[in-house]
């Protein structure tokens, strides 16, 4: 097939977590022979900002670890859409995208009948800023794929589209695997995570900065967007602060340390059960230990006790973290039984495989 994705950016995953699951289903329909060309706008925010804060020269790690992925860079008001979509098969445009874009493609859907046009909605705006949701015009898209049970019922019965499918992220394991090779020295426990805009400000610090202090875990913390009074929280708390990370960066860092912790934002617990985010499948994939903060697993995406543990507090938590930081055995196994369970399920081919599914027999 040929394939047209719309991204916010490939090039940059600063603040930008989406990037990490489009880049690996841009990587594994290449693999299998279709022709994917990737747009995103001249100007977005999280390339901005990554070349604000790191330079130029901060693309050619990104070229590296992805040889075969290139972007097309446009402007919206110069994009030539009977140019780009000419003898497409499959579009896809992701939600992280201006809703003026969004309705160009459909009115182009809408004129020209030879491709499928499909939305990709992997965020919480669903339920946190409905309106915004509610404004893309969705009428001539063929579906919408919904990373979570509770994001494609909320397009069906609030009426943004007719049909939409879950579509749930996945671990990309080209990048995510584990690297044996690496020791275990640069100490306990990573985190990997931006701070999240008080969207999780009191469950780091009762999951992540109280359990390491208590302990004297040897830790790092890495992500974006970290104010001031947060990176005085991780000194506080004798947490190494390792500031913006490339994400196919992650496995090595993953390497280097024993065990890692999820700590999901605040609306994938209260409102959006059943969505992990994109970072607990990465961690399985790259087989470290894991322990989440309280998140409803009402997919039943994984096993908890068997992939991860669980604590549903910060005593649990701190227990937790001691019991696999002191039984390698425990540890092992915990591991292991995460990664196959990606291996089983949930990796980036996977998610293509369900992809050609709903195209081949849902939309014909």
């Amino acid at each position: 097939m040929r394939i047209a994705l719309f991204y916010h950016s490939l090039l940059s995953d600063w603040n930008h977590g989406n990037a990490h699951f489009l880049r690996g289903v841009a990587t594994e329909l290449i693999a299998r022979g279709h022709e994917v060309q990737i747009y995103e706008p001249q100007d977005a925010w999280s390339l901005k900002n990554l070349l604000e804060e790191q330079g130029k020269g901060v693309l050619s790690g990104f070229h590296a670890a992805y040889p075969q992925l290139r972007s097309i860079r446009y402007e919206l008001s110069s994009l030539d859409l009977d140019e780009a979509l000419n003898e497409v098969d499959l579009v896809i445009v992701h939600e992280w995208n201006e809703h003026e874009l969004v309705r160009r493609v459909g009115q182009h859907r809408k004129r020209h009948q030879h491709y499928r046009l499909l939305f990709h909605d992997t965020h919480h705006r669903a339920v946190t800023d409905a309106k915004s949701i509610a404004a893309y015009d969705l009428r001539y898209y063929d579906g919408v794929l919904a990373f979570g049970n509770i994001v494609r019922d909320l397009y069906l019965k609030n009426g943004w589209a007719k049909r939409a499918w879950t579509w749930h992220e996945a671990a990309d394991t080209r990048i995510f695997k584990p690297l044996h090779s690496r020791r275990k020295t640069q100490g306990d426990l990573v985190w990997i995570g931006n701070w999240g805009d008080d969207e999780r400000t009191a469950e780091l610090h009762e999951f992540l900065l109280k359990p390491v202090k208590a302990l004297g875990l040897k830790a790092c913390v890495y992500g974006v967007r970290y104010p001031k009074q947060a990176r005085q929280a991780l000194a506080d708390a004798g947490i190494k602060y390792g500031g913006w990370l490339p994400n196919y960066e992650a496995p090595k860092v993953f390497a280097s340390f024993k065990v890692t912790v999820h700590v999901p934002r605040r609306p994938y617990v209260t409102a959006l059960p059943g969505i992990p985010t994109i970072r607990p499948f990465e961690a399985l994939a790259c087989s470290i230990p894991l322990v989440s903060a309280p998140w409803n697993d009402v997919e039943h995406l994984f096993s908890p006790g068997q992939d991860f543990l669980v604590a549903k507090n910060g005593a649990e938590m701190q227990r937790h973290l001691s019991t696999l930081l002191s039984d390698s055995s425990r540890a092992y196994e915990l591991a292991e039984h995460g990664r196959q369970t990606i291996l089983h399920r949930h990796t980036c081919g996977h998610r293509v495989d369900e992809l050609l599914k709903i195209l081949l027999l849902d939309l014909n």
